[in-house]
């Protein structure tokens, strides 16, 4: 059995004919590797060669692994082995066959000269009871999985096992867990109805002002019959309805419940039984939280949780405890004096979490008061008219303004009152610097305005406050603007710089009185820390301008709690944003459908006069300043009819030349195909891919070592929580700690000049489950916009082209880098034509202003196709996204 052995077999013999070629083979989604003997019947048993029970076994790169195969014959007549073959393996030829046993690196000469191996064995005939051993070898040059088919032909029958083995190296072995997967178990509940009460968090006073009005926030409890029909699974009829002017508080009220119900479901999961607490101090209890630092569960400062003892020989009482602080993996406990004095740190304490309801009683609130608002704002119409005014001429404060830019700061001068005006374009189009250039402008012509700027996310308000008090052309007095922080934000949060810009005391942070506020003419906050301004009795109309950044992430009620709470008529409305990139983070995926994710900003696009990008309403930017042309091409066709024009330097080709991941060194995007194996471990339901995580590293450690890329350069955008915490932990042995590794989530609005993204399923089998609930990147087009638009010079796609080509616009990318050679790593898919393959001609899908996944109905994320959607049971994975709207 050599390379002298016989290419086929003799005519006699059973043929399989040249060595074949399969596709990808998915070891969860392959039953037969499951049910090896179970069904097999004939005189010949033949084991399983590297079996396995969760996974493949695993080998490091460059070593061999070796397996041997009995073949019994179990009859007492002869039985003809006509041949055993290796049908395919990937990658090709890593798999031989020998009748030996392959030999160590320390073998004899004579035994190395002696052993032969090939593809395939010549016929034979099995003796009565004859056990005959085979060896199957492996030899893996590169980490992914390798797979292999062995056909026997016994007598008239064919026998096929399947083969998986994954070849790794040190860094992937080193994030195997010695903990297999469980679902973690229900925690039994115990009742709450009546329970000690704590006292809450004294909140600082506000020295030096004196109390004006301040407007009381309801409750909002949860009406029973809602809760009823939606946990058994019910629409309730306001949702079936639809939105109308007539039911807008009820239904965006009954969305809520949803998204709350779910809270506190998930809440619920985090229960913990039989944990200890320590005393810290004279009056408190530290618990530590396994999850915390990845905020599962979320806990801030003022959220209270229940304990009891868990001994059944001991106090029953239930005991309410608030958190005085949140740190790393615990939180600081205050109880009533009862609890402290029987405490002991040897105790067992069952405990369930809750969460804060104030935030979510602030979008019943906004809600609520947006009935009262105009049509032209919540529903303008084709009859809505634009009042404008003539402004003069204006100098811009920020020279690089192009003409689109130009033209929304003069339409925005001029507008006086409702309906919104509306700055959208693509990421990189300079829709932030235009809302400051308008900004300024208003405040340098306008001495009487007051305007409230407010942003999705803390990050994006310290953003805006950078860019108006840096400007220099442009000064703002330090005493006219002021960033508004929740109580709930760290104070070492706020960088060193904008800290004179808040209000705070003792280290936390709190909203000055309505007679502080009203000095201000510009305050800057998140969507939701503006109802502080409500709550402290900050009337309609103080603000003559409102802008809301980053639009599109904000769910229509949280967009309501500035717009409702604070517009008059006359008051100027302004909203940026993409409706092509991510929603607001909802994590009922049913309110979702129903309504709640889809942002005021994207609603208000099906009105006509915004659908048809009137200038009196809308300002579209196009010219993209952040990314490489050839990183922009594909985005651009697929999302906004190919109207981006790229205006970026071209300067990555540098980087390429440098870098040997690159074939093609004039084409700055990779796909570098890789088939790993997606796992689980612990209780912990999200995925996470070790040979991905290597491949990562290796890519990260190339571009270091041959460019001069800092490591705040580079990123890393993954969409399961699990791979990113494995990403940082490699990172951190290799001290390159500046790379940022984050979800698409937390890169939107940023970018770098290197992005590298990990798709991080190497199953077909769990598509399915992440594409009904919105996980991973299967499932949004919008979180594909986002994940490969955030590179300005470089990116960098590692996952399993066999995966990721099950979704159109994945498939996109992937033949886009084939198409442009720079696709490298395993063997990719065959081609496939999707339905809307035709009508792909570069300027969209269908050449449409829609959103494409409207597009591939099989793809699309919403219940649109139903007339009345049924509410699905809670999800038992994770899903994927921010605490932001949790401040």
């Amino acid at each position: 059995m050599s390379a002298s052995w016989k290419d086929g077999w003799d005519d006699e013999c059973s043929v399989i004919g040249d060595k074949g070629e399969i596709g990808f083979i998915d070891f969860a989604d392959d039953k037969s590797v499951q049910s090896y003997g179970l069904d097999e019947k004939g005189p010949v048993i033949i084991s399983v060669p590297f079996p396995f029970t969760q996974k493949p076994q695993s080998i490091l790169v460059g070593q061999t692994s070796k397996w041997p195969i009995t073949l019994e014959n179990t009859t007492s007549e002869p039985v003809e082995l006509w041949g055993v073959r290796i049908f395919c393996s990937n990658p090709a030829d890593s798999f031989t066959l020998s009748l030996m046993e392959p030999h160590s690196a320390n073998s004899n000469l004579e035994r190395q000269q002696g052993f032969l191996e090939g593809s395939s064995l010549e016929d034979r005939v099995l003796q009565p009871h004859q056990i005959l051993t085979i060896w199957l070898s492996c030899k893996p040059k590169e980490m992914g999985l390798h797979t292999t088919v062995v056909h026997f032909d016994v007598d008239d029958n064919r026998i096929e096992r399947v083969v998986f083995l994954l070849a790794e190296d040190n860094v992937s072995q080193s994030l195997a867990s010695a903990i297999p997967y469980r679902r973690a178990p229900r925690r039994k509940q115990f009742a709450v109805d009546e329970y000690v009460v704590s006292s809450r968090p004294a909140r600082p006073t506000s020295r030096g002002y004196k109390s004006g009005y301040k407007s009381k926030l309801s409750e909002y409890p949860i009406p029973k019959n809602i809760r009823e029909i939606i946990e058994n699974k019910h629409v309730p009829d306001v949702i079936a309805e639809g939105l109308t002017k007539e039911n807008y508080a009820a239904f965006f009220s009954t969305l809520l419940v949803m998204e709350e119900l779910h809270l506190e479901e998930e809440m619920r999961s985090h229960s913990m039984e039989c944990v200890m607490m320590r005393r810290k101090g004279p009056q408190f209890v530290a618990l530590e939280v396994p999850g915390l630092a990845e905020r599962r569960p979320s806990l801030v400062h003022g959220d209270y949780i229940f304990a009891k003892i868990a001994s059944d020989n001991s106090d029953h009482s239930v005991y309410q405890g608030y958190i005085y602080r949140v740190e790393a993996d615990e939180v600081l406990l205050k109880f009533a004096d009862k609890f402290h004095n029987i405490h002991r740190d040897g105790n067992l304490y069952d405990v369930q979490f809750t969460y804060n309801r104030v935030n979510m009683r602030r979008l019943y609130q906004a809600v609520e008061a947006a009935e009262t608002l105009q049509d032209n704002i919540l529903f303008p119409s084709q009859s809505t008219k634009r009042t404008l005014v003539k402004t003069a001429p204006f100098v811009p404060c920020t020279c690089s303004l192009n003409v689109e830019q130009m033209h929304s700061v003069e339409m925005i001068l001029a507008c006086k009152g409702a309906p919104p005006y509306v700055i959208h374009g693509p990421p990189g189009t300079g829709k932030t610097m235009t809302l400051v250039e308008v900004i300024l402008q208003i405040y340098t012509r306008r001495k009487n305005s007051r305007i409230l700027v407010c942003a999705a996310s803390n990050s994006a308000a310290d953003h805006i406050l950078e860019r108006l008090i840096c400007n220099k052309t442009v000064e703002v007095k330090e005493s006219e603007i002021f960033r508004l922080n929740a109580t709930s934000r760290a104070y070492e949060d706020v960088p060193p710089d904008y800290i004179r810009f808040c209000y705070f005391e003792a280290s936390l942070f709190k909203c000055p009185p309505q007679e502080a506020l009203k000095r201000y003419r510009i305050i800057i906050s998140t969507y939701m820390s503006s109802s502080l301004l409500y709550t402290e009795g900050v009337s309609r109309g103080h603000f003559s301008h409102i802008f809301l950044d980053e639009a599109g992430q904000a769910s229509e009620p949280e967009s309501m709690i500035p717009i409702a709470n604070l517009c008059r008529k006359e008051t100027v409305v302004v909203l940026a944003g993409d409706p092509k990139q991510l929603g607001p983070v909802i994590f009922s995926k049913d309110a979702e459908a129903f309504g709640l994710g889809k942002p005021y900003l994207e609603r208000l696009f099906e009105c006509e006069s915004y659908y048809n990008e009137d200038d009196n309403f809308v300002t579209k930017l196009v010219r993209n300043y952040r990314c490489h042309p050839a990183i922009l091409d594909l985005p651009s066709r697929l999302f906004y009819k190919g109207e981006l024009i790229a205006c970026k330097e071209d300067g990555s080709f540098s980087i390429t030349s440098k870098v040997d991941l690159f074939p093609n060194k004039d084409f700055p995007v990779l796909f570098f195909g890789i088939q790993g194996c997606d796992e689980r471990e612990g209780n912990n339901p999200s995925w996470f891919n070790r040979i991905e995580v290597s491949k990562v590293i290796d890519i990260i450690n190339k571009l270091r070592a041959s460019t001069d890329l800092n490591e705040a350069d580079i990123g890393v955008i993954t969409p399961y929580r699990q791979q990113v915490l494995k990403i940082k932990t490699v990172l951190e042995t290799w001290a390159l700690l500046d790379v940022k590794v984050g979800s698409v989530e937390q890169f939107q609005g940023q970018e770098r000049e290197v992005i590298i993204v990990s798709t991080v399923r190497s199953t077909v089998k769990h598509n399915e489950f992440d594409r009904t609930h919105c996980l991973g990147f299967l499932s949004n087009p919008k979180r594909f916009n986002v994940a490969i638009t955030r590179a300005r010079s470089l990116l960098i796609i590692v996952g399993n082209p066999h995966i990721v080509c099950k979704d159109p616009y994945w498939e996109k990318l992937l033949w886009h880098c084939s198409e442009n050679s720079s696709y490298q790593g395993c063997p990719p898919p065959e081609r496939q034509n999707h339905e809307y393959g035709e009508s792909y001609s570069g300027t969209g899908l269908n050449n449409e202003a829609e959103d494409p996944c409207s597009k591939v109905q099989a793809w699309n994320c919403n219940f649109e196709a139903e007339a009345v959607p049924k509410i699905r049971k809670p999800v038992t994975e994770e899903a994927e996204g921010s605490d932001r709207w949790k401040e």
